[in-house]
């Protein structure tokens, strides 16, 4: 195949790579800071042990022993621990290598018309499928298509799954969930400079003063949003003045505050934080795909009820059309006239013909149409008849 094709296939397909790569770089961090501090730890509970033994009496060596045998069953939970970090570092270096094969296929491909092509086409169109399903909350369906088609390594189930269980909580007006993820993911959160944890505390906060639990609300505003003064000292005023309002006020700022929709922004925002920690694109990959070819077949005809071509997918203003809306018109070097009637290309082959109203259509349709009404054509924008000897060439410069 072509370089600038590939070029422009594997740019599409960087979260495939990242996503697996993302998962084991913090799988390798996470296990790393557990045993830094179970080491340290352990250093520490033996030396005060060690510290506790009375050497010169006689049970010092039973005492010894029962520290011996303390210590060696820590060991053995961190023994554990780690050979669970280590299949899990396994299953995602594994899924990295399946990944990167699935790309170098691609190089070894002779060309569009070949059968490996069309094998590694299929995959493609399953693996973006799934996607979209996982995306669309569809498990059970994206699970069935992706054991179906064997491409369980290809595609994120987990990830979409756990990402699932914390909106469907959020949904539920508890944060519990999306506040222990922030926890697990601190330090990447914290390297985008995102302030969802802070968010979802000022939520929780909210909903204690909606419900008239005022001594609670004070005790957490102090413990939770206070410490965040120096960063979001006016939310933090917000929030100490909410306290004086309940959550049928019209006061416009406050009741802004107790609004539900605050909730769907809780979401979206952790569907972004989610995506860019883990190096996954903000839209489908279907989107993405769709809108690449959309752009190159737009043209500004396509957006002019009189000028729509029935084969023309971007015409289609209710599916591909609305999809293709903000999208560039396409770059044509070449000038590309098509038949209204037929959806031909009209070139030397079929040349274009004009009727005496203006109107061009290709030979070939006008022709077809001549044949089924003894000579007649009917012009399909205005309407007007006319007959076939009446039609001209036309020429293009």
């Amino acid at each position: 195949m072509e370089a600038k094709k590939l070029e422009g296939l594997v740019a599409l397909e960087q979260a495939l790579v990242k996503v697996p790569l993302e998962q084991f770089r913090r799988a390798f961090k996470t296990s790393q800071k557990h045993v830094e501090k179970e080491w340290l730890a352990l250093a520490i509970s033996a030396q005060e042990h060690i510290n506790k033994i009375d050497f010169n009496s006689a049970t010092a060596k039973e005492d010894a022993l029962k520290i011996i045998d303390g210590l060696s069953a820590r060991f053995m939970v961190l023994k554990k621990k780690l050979q669970d970090s280590k299949d899990e570092e396994a299953v995602y270096t594994s899924r990295s290598r399946i990944r990167l094969q699935h790309l170098d296929d691609l190089l070894t491909v002779p060309g569009q018309e070949s059968p490996a092509f069309t094998r590694w086409s299929k995959t493609q169109l399953d693996r973006v499928l799934v996607d979209y399903m996982l995306r669309e909350g569809c498990f059970e369906t994206a699970q069935l298509l992706a054991d179906d088609a064997e491409i369980e390594q290809l595609v994120d189930v987990e990830l979409f799954s756990h990402s699932k269980t914390i909106e469907d909580a959020l949904k539920r007006k508890s944060c519990t969930e999306c506040l222990q993820w922030c926890k697990d993911n601190s330090s990447a959160l914290k390297k985008i400079k995102s302030n969802l944890e802070f968010n979802l505390r000022f939520q929780e906060y909210v909903e204690l003063v909606r419900a008239q639990k005022l001594t609670e609300a004070i005790t957490y505003l102090k413990k939770h949003l206070t410490p965040c003064a120096d960063v979001h000292l006016k939310e933090v005023q917000l929030a100490a003045a909410l306290l004086a309002f309940e959550s049928d006020t019209i006061c416009t700022r406050y009741k802004a505050v107790f609004d539900a929709v605050r909730w769907d922004a809780l979401i979206s925002q952790f569907r972004a934080n989610n995506c860019t920690i883990n190096s996954l694109t903000t839209q489908p990959m279907l989107h993405t795909s769709l809108q690449a070819g959309l752009s190159a077949l737009k043209t500004p005809m396509c957006y002019q009820p009189e000028n729509q071509n029935v084969n023309c997918p971007v015409c289609d203003s209710h599916v591909f059309g609305a999809l293709a809306e903000k999208l560039p018109n396409a770059h044509h070097v070449n000038s590309c006239l098509v038949c209204r009637i037929s959806g031909d290309i009209m070139n030397e082959d079929n040349a274009p013909m004009v009727l005496p109203n203006g109107y061009v259509y290709s030979r070939k349709a006008l022709e077809e149409m001549a044949e089924r009404h003894d000579g007649i054509l009917t012009c399909p924008r205005t309407g007007t008849q006319f007959h076939v000897s009446q039609m001209r060439k036309a020429f293009t410069i």
